[in-house]
């Protein structure tokens, strides 16, 4: 079957067409400035390949019983552990002492994370999406976010395709927090989760009729139809 993942020609094509079409020629400056964006390209320049881009914000309010700041010390620690070059997109308004935003776990975050904290007025997912694809195809992002507008700037069919396969392929979602030192990721398949065809046989991913999940979540059943000779 397809495999998930983007062949290094499709991974440079789709780079340059999100590169221009949405970080560059989007409405990303309805919620950020030319200076900020220009800042975070220099940031993120001078810093090694990033192996995970982590959406701080979005991340941090996956379970809402717990505090913001310690879902994500838990998140980063966990990862930080693996020795993974790990990047935070953040907002300012999160290093500020609150209820839900302790200052000495954030300062954990910082310790075993590079950081990046936008204005609060600022949109993530276009410095999201600059950072994981400038640190190259090994790069994954964690975030709940669909991508559904940014998958809409794009040109053609073609692009929105590979985007969603890369989509699938790169992102991560958060299952469960077991304890405050066990996250669970949903696997990443290794094939691509589309209708496929392969001579006399067809492959096709389904739900069953009670699951639930989001768009970036993919059906882990497949349904195999052979053609009777």
């Amino acid at each position: 079957m397809e495999s998930i993942h983007l062949s290094p020609e499709e991974y440079e094509f789709l780079k340059g067409e999100i590169m221009r079409d949405v970080i560059d020629g989007g409405d990303q400056y309805k919620k950020t400035t030319p200076q900020e964006l220009k800042r975070f390209q220099s940031f993120v320049k001078c810093c090694p390949p990033f192996d995970i881009v982590i959406d701080g914000l979005n991340v941090a309010k996956t379970f809402p019983k717990v505090r913001e700041s310690q879902v994500l010390l838990d998140v980063v620690s966990q990862l930080a552990k693996q020795n993974l070059q790990l990047l935070v997109l953040g907002r300012k308004h999160m290093l500020t002492q609150h209820s839900r935003w302790r200052k000495d776990e954030m300062k954990k975050v910082q310790q075993q994370a590079s950081c990046f904290f936008a204005d609060n007025i600022s949109e993530d997912d276009p410095f999201l999406l600059y950072a994981t694809l400038h640190s190259g195809n090994h790069c994954k992002f964690i975030t709940k976010d669909l991508m559904r507008d940014h998958k809409a700037c794009l040109r053609n069919a073609k692009t929105q395709r590979l985007f969603f396969k890369w989509q699938q392929g790169h992102q991560l979602a958060i299952v469960n927090r077991l304890t405050r030192s066990k996250i669970t990721f949903q696997h990443i398949p290794s094939y691509n989760t589309v209708v496929q065809t392969t001579g006399d046989s067809w492959h096709i991913p389904y739900d069953e009729d009670t699951v639930e999940r989001y768009t970036y979540e993919v059906p882990t059943k497949w349904l195999c139809l052979h053609r009777k000779t």
